[in-house]
């Protein structure tokens, strides 16, 4: 089952979701916009390697905002710090974002119970695009889940900006078993 708008707004208030800020004007009839945020990330080598951490460089998007190019990853991220020890949330790019060719999040949407920090955007434009720090680019769904819960712990938890993938590590930890 879906959360709608009004339980959203009842479970922030009540502790068993945590998007701060909150504005209860991003508040959707079944999810919960969140805003980008001003700092960007590209990986800086020409072929990117799963089995190494890849050096990457930032950039700040301005008031005047920031063209995103299209064969380029952009890693972003949200304004808003959002998690839940309760619920699984879902997180997609806004359709009006879409219609702009923006692929926000298209590969990993899905967060973990108990995961809490600013989520970290995989943005791909298909023309040049100029993009803004605070524009709505994303909505987040909050989806109820059967079963033992198991809180997640991962390398991710409490991230703030974007995070490059740290798939590296976990094929360390692999090798090291």
């Amino acid at each position: 089952m879906i959360l709608t708008g009004p339980e959203i707004s009842a479970a922030v208030s009540d502790g068993r979701i945590r998007i701060h800020p909150f504005r209860a004007e991003q508040v959707n009839p079944n999810s919960y916009n969140v805003r980008l945020g001003p700092t960007l990330l590209t990986y800086t080598d020409p072929v990117i390697d799963a089995y190494r951490s890849n050096p990457t460089r930032p950039a700040t998007i301005g008031s005047d905002g920031y063209v995103l190019r299209p064969d380029e990853l952009y890693l972003g991220h949200t304004v808003e710090e959002v998690g839940s020890d309760t619920f699984v949330p879902l997180l997609f790019g806004r359709s009006s974002v879409g219609r702009l060719g923006l692929f926000v999040e298209i590969t990993a949407p899905i967060g973990d119970i108990g995961f809490h920090g600013q989520w970290t955007l995989m943005l791909s434009p298909v023309r040049p695009l100029r993009v803004y720090p605070g524009m709505k680019i994303g909505q987040i769904m909050f989806f109820v889940s059967t079963g033992v819960v198991d809180l997640y712990r991962g390398k991710y938890q409490d991230s703030t900006g974007p995070q490059p993938s740290q798939y590296w590590r976990d094929l360390l930890k692999a090798g090291a078993s």
